[in-house]
C-alpha cells in the first residue's frame, strides 16, 4: 500500500473529527466510529486487484443505475427542503445516498468498458453511460452531483485515451442539445436560479453576517493561524459539520489545518498521476493495466473534484451546492465511497509496480516472487 495515501487518509479524518467536535460535539462518536470503519474498508479494498473492481464494473453500475430510479419514486430529501430526493432511507442507520455510489459505479463501468473495447469508435456507447448516469441525478434535482458526475465521465474518457478533439467535438453536441432542456429545468426548479442570483447578490447580506457563506468566513479569520481548539466559542451556522465543515477545521485548527487538508487532496493527486506515468511504462500493456491506469485516475478525480467544489462554495466562488468535502465532512455515504476510492487507488498502484521491468523499480521497492493466488504481494 502507498505510504502517502494512508497518512493522507488519516490526517484528513483526524482534521474531520476535529472539525466535527467543534460544530457538533454531539455527533462526535458516531462520527469516529464511522470514520474507523471507512479506514478499515480502505484496506480491505486495497487488498484486491484491478480485475476485480473491472469484472463487477458492468453489474455494479446496473445496480447503481437501479438505486437512482429508486430515488425518484420512493427517495427522501433533507428536513429543510422536501422537494428534492436525493436518499434512500429504510429506517435506522439505513440512509444512504445513491449518487454517491453511482461514482464508483461510472468509474468501474467504464474502466472495465475501455479496458475491454479500446477507444476506437466506441464513444457513442461511452457517451451513453455518462449521459444515463448523469441525467438520473440531474432528476432528483441535484445539479452539484450531476456536473460533478458529468465531469467525471468525460475525465474517464480521457483518462482511457480518447483524444482531446473527439471529446470536445461530443462536448459541444451534448451542449446544443442540452440548452432547451436546461431552460425547461430551471423554470421546474426555480430555486436553483434563485440560489445562483442569491450568490451574486450575498455582499450585502455577508456586510451583517447573514449568509452561511459570510458565517465560515468569519470562522477561518477567528482560527488565526493556529486555531481556536475543538473546544472554542463560537456561533451555530447550517452546516457547520457538513457542506461548510472546512470553516470548523479552519477555526479549531487554524491555517495550519486548513494547508495540511490542501496538502492531503495534494498527495492523492500524486499517488494516483504516479500510478497512471508507471502503467505507461508497461510494455505491452494489458487489458488489466490500462484499467488500473483508468480506475486510479478516475477515484482521484472523484475524491479531488468533489473537494475543489466544496472548498471553492466555502470560498464563495460557487453558490452553496450541497457537497461534502471527501473524508472530512459528517456523513457515512460520502465517507464510504470515498474509502472505496482510495482502496481502488491502492491496489492500481501495487498491480502497476507489480508489471512494472525489475529496471524501473526503485532499489526499496525491488519484488521477489509470490506464487499467484496467495493474495499476498512484497507491496
Amino acid at each position: 500500500m502507498s505510504l502517502p495515501l494512508i497518512i493522507a487518509q488519516m490526517l484528513l479524518m483526524v482534521l474531520g473529527l476535529l472539525g466535527v467536535a467543534a460544530a457538533r460535539p454531539d455527533l462526535i462518536v458516531e462520527h469516529g466510529s464511522k470514520t474507523a470503519l471507512a479506514l478499515g474498508i480502505t484496506f480491505l479494498v486495497a487488498r484486491l486487484r484491478p480485475k476485480t473492481f473491472l469484472k463487477l464494473g458492468p453489474p455494479f453500475w446496473a445496480f447503481t443505475l437501479l438505486l437512482l430510479l429508486l430515488v425518484l419514486f420512493i427517495g427522501v430529501g433533507t428536513e429543510e427542503s422536501s422537494a428534492t430526493k436525493r436518499w434512500l432511507d429504510f429506517g435506522g442507520p439505513f440512509r444512504f445516498q445513491p449518487s454517491e455510489l453511482a461514482k464508483l459505479g461510472l468509474i468501474m463501468m467504464l474502466a472495465s468498458f475501455f479496458s475491454r473495447r479500446g477507444v476506437q469508435n466506441k464513444l457513442v456507447s461511452a457517451t451513453g453511460m455518462i449521459v444515463i448516469t448523469t441525467g438520473l441525478i440531474f432528476l432528483e434535482p441535484d445539479l452539484g452531483s450531476s456536473v460533478l458526475m458529468f465531469g467525471l465521465g468525460i475525465v474517464l474518457m480521457y483518462a482511457a485515451g480518447v483524444r482531446i478533439s473527439n471529446i470536445t467535438g461530443f462536448l459541444l453536441a451534448l451542449g446544443l442539445m442540452a440548452l432547451p432542456m436546461f431552460s425547461v429545468y430551471l423554470e421546474k426548479h426555480p430555486y436553483i436560479l434563485a440560489r445562483w442570483q442569491g450568490h451574486q447578490a450575498r455582499d450585502e447580506e455577508r456586510a451583517v453576517g447573514l449568509d452561511q457563506i459570510g458565517f465560515a468566513h468569519r470562522d477561518l479569520t477567528w482560527g488565526g493561524w493556529w486555531g481556536q481548539g475543538p473546544d472554542g466559542r463560537r456561533y451555530e451556522y447550517f452546516a457547520a459539520h457538513t457542506d461548510m465543515v472546512v470553516a470548523s477545521v479552519g477555526f479549531t485548527t487554524g491555517l495550519l489545518g486548513v494547508v495540511t487538508l490542501l496538502f492531503c487532496y495534494w498527495l492523492i493527486v500524486s499517488v494516483a498521476l504516479q500510478t497512471s506515468q508507471l502503467a505507461a511504462r508497461i510494455r505491452p500493456m494489458t487489458a488489466e493495466i490500462h484499467g488500473a491506469s483508468i480506475l486510479a485516475t478516475g477515484s482521484m478525480f472523484m475524491i479531488v473534484g468533489q473537494a475543489f467544489v466544496n472548498l471553492a462554495v466555502a470560498a464563495g466562488f460557487f453558490p452553496v451546492t450541497g457537497v461534502p468535502l471527501p473524508l472530512v465532512s459528517f456523513g457515512f455515504s460520502s465517507m464510504l465511497t470515498m474509502s472505496v476510492a482510495l482502496g481502488i487507488i491502492h491496489s492500481a498502484l501495487r498491480e502497476v509496480k507489480r508489471n512494472l521491468p525489475e529496471t524501473e523499480l526503485e532499489p526499496t521497492e525491488s519484488r521477489t516472487n509470490v506464487p499467484e493466488g496467495t493474495g499476498l504481494s512484497a507491496d
